[in-house]
């Protein structure tokens, strides 16, 4: 290279100022051109000169040196070259990926992906790489110590020998492997979605309402948050109640006593229960020190979880040390040790009576089956989402919600297992049905140890309870989908105390009223409820296994989501049919509330994914071939604003949303609403993009069941021919054509729109489209707007049946619903009217259409009638406008030496064929303003445009036709019938 030219490509001279400079690769000191964005104002002597290092190595140690001055002025250093030093992908019109990804942070402060599908706005969110905070949780103390603390609870203490009792050994192996099963299943389908992708805060309400939708998932996460609250409630006096059986003494109020008949026998026991006053008083303070515990942050929760489950399972430990080291009636009566007598003897079930107590009692009033031991046993294996409902205090939710999770779901069903055996084997059924605290009986070295582990069990569960709510209530109202749980918004990193508060309020609400034996079915339907909703988004997602579904969690199938939502539903009912009903139908209140007053948002859910398959599959179904008439669906193609202007914020004639609504019956079917810019497509797409979102807007406003189109084209004749030819897929294509008929044009001096409007005419009957041309459209009633009168129709051509189905689709509006049909036909001969009128009203009569046939004959039009004498002032005025018109055309044919000529096409005038076409449309104007002068709306044939005639005279005709009529549609058929005369 010379030094001139060498100079120029040093100082960058092409392409964005880029310059290119040789960087040598290892030893070979062969160089490689790199193209860099440096700012062009760099001094060329910066660089080394043609004439400089002479060696590669030099002239390599010269770059490098360059290189590292280069990256001392990177963002946030102040460097004038920090916004162009590693645009070396300029070329692509993107960043690099290096940037977007945030694979290389360049910046301190990474943007957040929005929470919400209100919060973006279209654009590419940065999704960097934030600092890792060092509060968040791992797998073992964010997701496996709540799950266990949260199932390993009370029914595991006081409860699990009595049922063992009540059900044998068999039917209570079955029980907790049916209850295990359930959430075991659940855990799956957790699983699987939780490593779909990122997961913000909410767990499972966040889960189920990108799976099924933001009314399903709020309405599901209210409940699962009442479900979580009143929970808490249960633990607490649970703890509380444990605390006054074993210490009685610091009871302030005086114990309720009652006495009970065990087995039957006539000697009454008394059997005493702690005062409801103080279970509210000790309630009310155990909730207060829990929710300053949560009010201190994950943090805090982790420091003090350990304590609350280390003495639980310390108490687990001494419970099996004692059934092992137990011996005939030793620690108690009844006990046996372990041994295969009693294994034997406790295998079958004994359901049967007991008194409120549990005790067995031939006369008391509660009969326990194996349904009602389901519903009493599976309050002991839920808990399985306290993890999730704290995915934002995870560091990796897709690897710590599944491994822990199901890890704690795994070791308290083994758990439950062992245990079954164990009790079975470890004393009578007497004892086993009488003794409910059999497990401190048993437990070495001392009874009290029980007693702590039940109340931290029962503590530690709360505790996860009001851990785990109020961050699922914050997370329904981040999403931003009820404006009413505003006040519950929290930001990131930072604790919802607001929704803590609330929490904590509705728990101290629950323990107040102290007894909750109501309640507590409830709170478990509520669990199954979202246990259901999560296998149901698995089952959904997996079954339609879109594109985006991708988890990492292989260990997964659409059938186990399906038996796993099968199984909720199953012990929903077998609870209590009453609760199931009363659970469903608060949260179908909440979810018609949701759709109500919630705002809207896509989220990309599986009913999203499933509509778009069913939809493929319905087009896929429907083939190319022709609709049959009965299955035919009017599809209107509303064009917006062909003539004339409407205000800048009102995108379409507001008639024509209600006309569109008009050819629907019962709302059914689709509109296509299409609008065409005249310009630049490059010029105009943002402007379009605008336009369409605004006519969407409208449309829904104007509550028209439609969609939006925006067209960008030259003209509005190349618009409208691109429209025709490929709007709709399949048999989902427009099949009419709806617009407004322009009667601004003459009044205007518009000598462009004749052209158009019959390009657009000739375009429809080319691509084989109805035409329906409205005329007087201001004049369109609405919904509210009742019309009387008849609906008259000039049936003069065969349109296969098109103008007779309209005027029964306006019957089924309430605007027009008053109304009565009438249907004008034309006779050439008088003799042939009777035989006209018969074979219609037949054809009316096997269509199932009501109207009255009125036959008019040719002879009739040339009797003189007084509305035919005013005409002829406009017949006289066309002619004169269209000689005018003519005479203009053969003069500047005659000048230019041409043929005649217009709208840039020849065309050949035949003027008695003009005179004829003008003569015909003012004698049908005659008829109809002689017969359908009350008519409520009147429906014509529209003719075609004549071949080779100019466009201006085809508007003359057209004019004369709807000269005095206020409320007319001229309608064209097209090569099909519609309507069908059989079944």
């Amino acid at each position: 290279m010379e030094t001139s030219d060498d100079t120029d490509f040093s100082r960058g001279r092409g392409l964005g100022g880029g310059r290119y400079r040789p960087v040598f690769t290892s030893e070979n000191g062969r160089a490689v051109l790199e193209m860099s964005s440096i700012d062009p104002s760099v001094a060329v002597s910066s660089l080394p000169s043609p004439n400089g290092p002479s060696t590669s190595k030099e002239l390599a140690g010269h770059l490098k040196s360059d290189h590292e001055d280069a990256e001392e002025s990177l963002p946030g250093q102040g460097g004038i070259n920090a916004s162009q030093s590693l645009s070396k992908l300029e070329l692509f019109g993107f960043d690099s990926l290096v940037n977007i990804l945030g694979l290389k942070s360049m910046t301190g402060d990474q943007i957040q992906a929005p929470s919400s599908p209100r919060d973006g706005d279209g654009t590419l969110p940065n999704y960097g790489n934030p600092a890792e905070d060092p509060h968040k949780s791992g797998t073992l103390m964010g997701v496996f110590v709540p799950c266990l603390q949260n199932i390993l609870g009370i029914i595991f203490f006081i409860r699990f020998s009595w049922i063992v009792g009540m059900a044998g050994i068999g039917d209570s192996l079955l029980l907790v492997l049916f209850c295990g099963s359930c959430t075991f299943l659940t855990t799956i389908s957790l699983s699987a979605i939780a490593t779909n992708g990122a997961m913000k805060g909410g767990g499972p309400y966040y889960l189920i309402g990108r799976a099924l939708g933001p009314e399903v998932g709020v309405s599901i996460g209210l409940c699962f948050f009442l479900g979580n609250a009143v929970a808490g409630a249960l633990y607490v006096l649970g703890a509380v109640e444990t605390f006054l059986n074993a210490l009685p003494q610091a009871g302030i109020f005086r114990d309720n006593e009652t006495f009970v008949r065990i087995n039957g026998t006539d000697v009454a026991q008394s059997i005493s229960s702690p005062s409801i006053h103080d279970l509210q008083i000790y309630g009310i303070i155990v909730t207060i020190i829990l929710c300053l515990i949560v009010f201190g942050g994950v943090k805090i929760i982790n420091r003090v979880a350990p304590a609350f489950l280390i003495p639980v399972l310390f108490s687990v430990f001494c419970i099996f040390i004692g059934i092992l080291l137990a011996r005939n009636n030793r620690p108690a009566e009844g006990i046996t040790g372990l041994s295969f007598t009693s294994f034997r003897d406790n295998w079958g079930s004994q359901y049967q009576t007991t008194n409120r107590a549990g005790i067995p009692d031939p006369n008391g009033r509660i009969y326990w089956s194996f349904n009602a031991l389901v519903g009493l046993f599976f309050p002991a294996v839920t808990g399985i989402m306290a993890g999730s409902n704290r995915s934002a205090s995870l560091k990796d939710t897709q690897t710590s919600i599944p491994i822990g999770t199901l890890g704690a779901t795994l070791a308290t069903s083994g758990l439950y297992l062992v245990s079954v055996l164990f009790f079975g084997a470890l004393a009578t059924r007497e004892k086993l049905l009488t003794d409910r605290l059999l497990t401190a009986t048993v437990a070495w070295p001392l009874p009290a140890i029980t007693y702590v582990g039940i109340i931290l069990s029962t503590l530690g569960a709360a505790l996860q309870s009001l851990t785990g709510a109020p961050r699922l209530l914050a997370a329904i109202a981040n999403d931003d989908i009820l404006p009413i749980l505003n006040y519950f918004k929290c930001a990131d990193r930072n604790e919802p105390h607001a929704a803590t508060l609330f929490t904590a309020f509705l728990c101290i609400g629950c323990v107040i009223i102290g007894n909750l034996d109501l309640i507590t079915p409830t709170v478990t339907m509520f669990f199954l409820l979202c246990y259901g909703g999560v296998n149901l988004s698995c089952f959904l997602l997996d079954l339609l296994d879109a594109p985006s579904w991708r988890p990492r969690w292989r260990f997964h199938h659409w059938s186990l989501s399906l038996v796993g939502a099968l199984i909720c539903v199953v012990i929903m009912f077998s609870i209590s049919w009453a609760f199931t009903v009363v659970s469903l139908a608060l949260a179908t209140l909440i979810y018609y509330y949701v759709s109500i007053k919630g705002k809207a948002g896509d989220w990309g859910d599986g009913f999203k994914s499933a509509y778009f398959q069913l939809a493929l599959r319905s087009l896929r179904s429907l083939g190319a071939n022709q609709v049959h008439p009965k299955n035919w669906y009017p599809i209107p193609l509303v064009f917006c604003r062909p003539w004339g202007e409407l205000p800048e914020n009102v995108p379409c004639h507001p008639k024509l949303a209600d006309f569109a609504n008009c050819m629907k019956k019962k709302g059914r079917g689709m509109s296509i609403f299409v609008s065409i810019l005249d310009g630049d497509y490059h010029e105009c797409a943002e402007d379009a993009k605008a336009a369409c979102r605004a006519l969407s807007t409208y449309i829904e406003y104007r509550k028209c069941e439609g969609v939006a189109e925006i067209v960008v084209a030259p003209s509005m004749s190349d618009g409208f021919r691109g429209i025709v030819q490929t709007m709709g897929l399949g048999n989902l294509k427009p099949n009419i054509v709806v617009m407004r008929y322009p009667e601004i044009w003459r009044r205007e001096n518009l000598t462009e729109i004749p052209a158009t409007f019959i390009g657009i005419i000739n375009d429809c009957i080319v691509a084989n489209k109805a035409v329906v041309i409205v005329k007087g459209l201001d004049e369109w009633p609405n919904e509210y707007q009742r019309q009387y009168g008849t609906i008259d129709l000039y049936w003069i051509v065969k349109d296969g049946g098109l103008m007779l189905l309209l005027s029964q689709l306006l019957l089924t509006k309430e605007s027009f619903e008053s109304c009565k049909i009438q249907v004008f036909c034309i006779a050439e001969e008088d003799s042939d009217a009777a035989e006209l009128k018969a074979d219609v009203k037949k054809f009316l009569y096997d269509l199932r259409m009501q109207a009255e046939v009125i036959v008019i004959s040719l002879k009739s039009w040339d009797e003189p009638t007084e509305q035919q004498d005013k005409s002829l002032e406009s017949l006289t005025a066309a002619q004169e406008r269209v000689a005018s018109y003519l005479a203009a055309m053969q003069e500047k044919s005659q000048r230019e030496g041409m043929p005649l000529m217009a709208d840039g096409k020849p065309v050949t005038v035949n003027e008695e064929q003009v005179e004829k076409f003008l003569y015909t449309t003012l004698k049908l104007n005659s008829m109809i303003l002689r017969y359908s002068r009350m008519a409520a709306v009147v429906l014509v044939s529209l003719p075609p445009p004549p071949v080779n005639h100019p466009a201006y005279f085809y508007m003359e005709y057209m004019d004369l036709l709807v000269d005095n009529v206020p409320r007319l549609l001229m309608v064209r058929g097209y090569r099909r019938d519609v309507v069908t005369l059989f079944t």
